[in-house]
């Protein structure tokens, strides 16, 4: 049983927590669970859910799903599921792996397309109704699955198919669907006293509901808060496209939320100082005082995870996250990250004298000023305008690019098709490899609206399944949070956007690709400093020259971007990158703190804020730069799979920037040999292996840390 949405990636802050509890040890356990639950069929008669989809590719059919529809549903699955388990559980036959653990991969599925399309709806059409169901939901399914990972009679029969994993004849897949159960039931608790199983059910339920509440609490925080601008003389600074695409007209104003392509958009431009604050404190000090505070749900998360990680036989959550990671430990975690601070610390630095030395004895630098800033230091430096790039990347073209990048790659197709999504801006395409077999649904949802959660993620509405043939192709989604430009205007973006879409993108054939039998390792899939990966390499292809001459047209005269510029843009690659390397770095630092603190620790934590500066003023951070996440905004490990993995995104960068060299060294970025080897051993393997084999396997080395500095500009000697 896998849940596409808990493979949710990027920038995400899922509220479902899946973990471990409740047991079906008795009978009358599971009867007294029964009774909480009940569903009629009166309240199932005409619930899409209950039918077989017969619509393009099998989607779900949004315009027939009510928000009234998912609970009812939701029941009935988790009935069906009960019923399930306690089969396999109570089966009197010995365990094999077909009567057990390929018994188990098969159940849950009407709770798998109920749960994988509400979280899914939840991330990009969030309304009133559906956050109360959030609240009733997530906890609700915290529970059930507590019962099947702490379930002792299920444990017992798992744990005697592994006794005779030597002996059964299993080939790799089998084999590897095996390993992964049974290390998921010992995780999860399974061989523990039941007065500490049920302790664990306890704290993963109150768990479920925290991490729901801290998403929601962010989601109405970041809704809240709208800068307006009715003095045209207060937009100095800001482009035509970008005072287009935040004009309301209702308002009769210039209305700038805290989306991040707006905000850093903003900031970047804005010659309004006073103003660049207001933003600024808008976005740092969101979710921070009054009715929306996370603080106390940040600490009390904290406290939850430590004490499960002492339940389990852990020092810390950390280092009970970290154990199956490719870092191992939290302190290989740190020591990684500081070879990293110290370097971009010391950069930042010199970024912020050059652009004191531009702003003289005017003022100080503080926060607000930097993006601003470094923006003009650049500009003078390497002579680049931002605004002077965008019209070059325009997002159907730089879509187009991606596409074509993936087909010199590894042979795949994108054929646009008319399909009702959940929302009409949403674009799908039928992917399709090199002999014009169907590889899946690729769904895109580009523009940022109010009912969406920010960032940008990949995920999947039914992921890849091939169990006795049944050959079940995955439906991808990519989202990002663009602004939407005026009406008959093209789409332009910033160069960080381009490389967030083919990032996304990265992700999204992660899943496409996929070439495994059993959802539960199939698509994205591996530790959080792993699967960053497959997304991350793909950056490097968006800013090559041969690349960018595929997609990088002048929206109207159809230029392809001139050489000159993309080699000022090259030049300037890494300007600000201490500031870039350091914000990322001390988010990183803050995540692995909060949760290498002992259950005692954490028990004495009283002010969320005063913990973070004590961290942050720890390792040396100046006061010019925040963390890119504050804790109370810290969505990725206060409502999303990320704890103590934040810094994932750097560890998946020693692969990526390791792996890329592969294709610099064989003079060609779309090296067919190379391709392959990444298309067999990354995209297409899942979790088949372990990560750190799997990468050896596509790169025939170990990865080293050495291109990661370089391409950062740092010294690797330091």
């Amino acid at each position: 049983m896998k849940f596409s949405n808990l493979a949710i990636l990027c920038l995400s802050s899922i509220a479902f927590v899946a973990c471990s509890g409740t047991d079906y040890e008795e009978q009358s356990t599971l009867s007294d669970a029964a009774d909480e639950i009940a569903v009629t069929d009166a309240e199932l008669a005409g619930n899409p859910f209950m039918d077989e989809w017969d619509t393009p590719y099998g989607v779900p059919p949004f315009a027939d799903i009510e928000d009234g529809h998912y609970m009812p549903a939701m029941k009935k699955g988790i009935l069906e599921m009960r019923a399930e388990i306690a089969a396999i559980a109570e089966n009197p036959g010995a365990s094999t792996f077909d009567n057990t653990i390929l018994a188990m991969e098969k159940a849950g599925k009407l709770i798998n397309k109920v749960a994988n399309t509400f979280f899914n709806i939840t991330g990009t059409e969030l309304n009133d109704e559906l956050q109360v169901l959030q609240t009733e939901i997530s906890p609700m399914l915290s529970r059930e699955f507590d019962a099947i990972n702490l379930n002792l009679d299920l444990f017992k029969r798992v744990q005697s198919v592994y006794a005779q994993k030597d002996e059964l004849d299993l080939d790799e897949q089998q084999a590897r669907l095996l390993e992964l159960t049974h290390r998921g039931f010992i995780r999860s608790g399974a061989a523990l006293e039941q007065d500490v199983k049920d302790q664990i059910t306890e704290i993963n339920a109150e768990l479920a509901g925290l991490t729901t509440r801290f998403g929601l609490n962010l989601l109405a925080a970041t809704k809240g808060f709208k800068l307006e601008i009715t003095d045209e003389a207060q937009t100095a600074g800001l482009s035509d496209d970008f005072k287009a695409s935040v004009w309301d007209e209702e308002a009769g104003a210039w209305v700038i939320g805290l989306n991040r392509s707006a905000y850093e958009t903003f900031m970047t431009q804005s010659e309004v100082r006073e103003l660049r604050e207001q933003l600024f404190n808008g976005y740092r000090l969101r979710a921070s005082s009054g009715d929306i505070d996370n603080g106390p749900l940040a600490i009390r998360v904290a406290q939850l995870r430590a004490k499960s990680a002492e339940l389990k036989g852990y020092e810390s959550h950390a280092h009970f996250q970290l154990e199956q990671r490719m870092a191992k430990t939290p302190a290989g975690a740190e020591d990684f990250l500081l070879r990293v601070w110290r370097p971009g610390l010391a950069r930042a630095k010199e970024e912020l004298a050059d652009m004191q030395a531009m702003v003289g004895d005017d003022f100080e630098m503080a926060g607000h000023d930097w993006w601003h800033y470094a923006e003009k230091v650049r500009k003078a430096r390497f002579d680049l305008d931002e605004n002077e790039m965008k019209p070059y990347f325009e997002l159907q073209a730089v879509r187009a690019g991606a596409f074509e990048m993936a087909n010199r790659l590894f042979g795949v197709t994108f054929e646009p098709v008319e399909v009702a999504g959940w929302n009409p801006i949403v674009k799908s395409y039928d992917v399709k490899d090199e002999n014009g077999n169907h590889l899946g649904l690729f769904m895109a949802d580009m523009y940022a609206r109010d009912s969406k959660r920010g960032g940008a993620w990949m995920s999947s509405y039914r992921d890849a399944s091939n169990i006795g043939g049944d050959d079940i192709r995955p439906l991808i989604t990519n989202n990002l949070n663009l602004s939407t430009p005026p009406e008959g205007e093209p789409t332009l973006m910033r160069f960080s956007e381009v490389t967030t879409l083919f990032h996304e993108f990265g992700h999204g054939l992660h899943g496409l690709l996929t070439q495994v039998d059993y959802p539960t390792f199939s698509g994205v899939d591996g530790p959080r400093d792993y699967t960053e990966f497959p997304a991350q390499i793909l950056e490097h292809w968006a800013a090559e020259p041969e690349m960018l001459a595929l997609f990088a047209s002048h929206y109207e005269t159809g230029e392809i971007i001139p050489q000159e510029l993309v080699e000022r843009m090259l030049a300037a690659g890494n300007f600000n990158n201490g500031f870039g390397t350091t914000e990322y770095t001390a988010a990183s630092l803050l995540d692995l703190r909060w949760h290498m603190l002992t259950s005692e620790e954490a028990a004495k934590l009283t002010d969320a804020r005063a913990f973070e500066e004590e961290v942050l003023r720890g390792y040396g951070l100046i006061g010019e730069i925040e963390p890119r996440y504050r804790s109370q905004y810290f969505s990725h490990i206060f409502a999303g799979g990320y704890s103590a993995g934040y810094y994932a995104y750097l560890w998946s960068e020693i692969l990526d920037a390791d792996g890329f060299a592969a294709f610099k060294q064989a003079e060609n970025i779309f090296d067919p040999e190379t391709a392959a080897r990444l298309k067999k051993w990354v995209y297409e393997s899942g979790g088949l292996r372990e990560a750190d084999e799997l990468y050896r396997n596509f790169r025939g080395q170990d990865p080293s840390i050495e291109p990661l500095l370089e391409g950062r500009g740092f010294d690797v000697t330091e």
